[in-house]
């Protein structure tokens, strides 16, 4: 405990997809195992650790253009509920204390979304796991993240991708694309960068919280992330924007 940290209370965005590992979709348990892992090193060294989970590896709401979008969005929450639990059985068999709180009550198997709960949680060394998104649809899981963090009072945002920043065009599909080391919340609203949507980054800059993309096949980029290493792409309030 007490290792020196560039950051100490974080939140980390999943994405469904990380969790389904290389199958695309459902669940690769041992990822998630990996992830757990890594998870706890993070707490064994002193970080407060909250996650915010998408569902894409179960439901694409916005994708189904024949339902009603308000009912495929609760769909989508419903989703990241499911996520949630899996990521908190694979925290509980590593051997970390962790709690779940949905922003749609389901009290046999979560706790209700309260923010001096989960901020308690916190000061007791557990890691806090929001699911549902904000409970309202509409508003993307990248929102929710960017609400808790500025509820909680995050030092940053780690947003984990399956890829190692962001670039200055889809990097699969563009061999000259450049990876941005730095960008300034400015430049991704007004180039609409694909960092997260926009309301979630114009959040983010209202609030003074930065975001950091990385890429998550090496869960242990959570770990150098922590100690301030220079990985992905930083995107904050004031910053110069740098290419690689």
């Amino acid at each position: 405990m007490g290792e020196k940290l560039a950051y100490n209370r974080i939140l980390l965005k999943l994405s469904g997809e990380a969790l389904s590992g290389d199958k695309g979709t459902g669940i690769d348990f041992d990822y998630v195992l990996k992830v757990s892992e890594t998870i706890k090193k993070c707490v064994e060294i002193g970080a407060q650790i909250t996650i915010v989970v998408g569902g894409g590896n179960y439901w694409r709401g916005r994708s189904n253009q024949h339902m009603d979008r308000t009912r495929a969005d609760h769909i989508g929450m419903l989703a990241t509920a499911m996520n949630a639990l899996t990521l908190l059985d694979g925290l509980s068999q590593v051997g970390v204390d962790a709690r779940v709180q949905t922003a749609i009550e389901m009290r046999q198997i979560a706790e209700p979304y309260i923010r001096n709960r989960a901020v308690r949680h916190l000061e007791k060394g557990r890691v806090v796991i929001f699911g549902c998104g904000t409970g309202n649809p509409f508003f993307s899981t990248d929102t929710c993240a960017a609400l808790r963090a500025a509820e909680i009072d995050a030092d940053i945002i780690f947003k984990a991708t399956n890829v190692d920043g962001v670039y200055t065009a889809d990097p699969k599909k563009d061999s000259g694309a450049k990876k941005y080391s730095e960008l300034s919340f400015i430049d991704v609203l007004k180039d609409e960068l694909k960092v997260m949507d926009m309301s979630a980054a114009a959040m983010c800059n209202d609030n003074n919280i930065p975001i950091l993309v990385f890429d998550l096949s090496d869960p242990d980029n959570i770990i150098r992330a922590l100690k301030g290493e220079k990985i992905g792409t930083i995107v904050h309030r004031g910053g110069t924007t740098h290419v690689e």
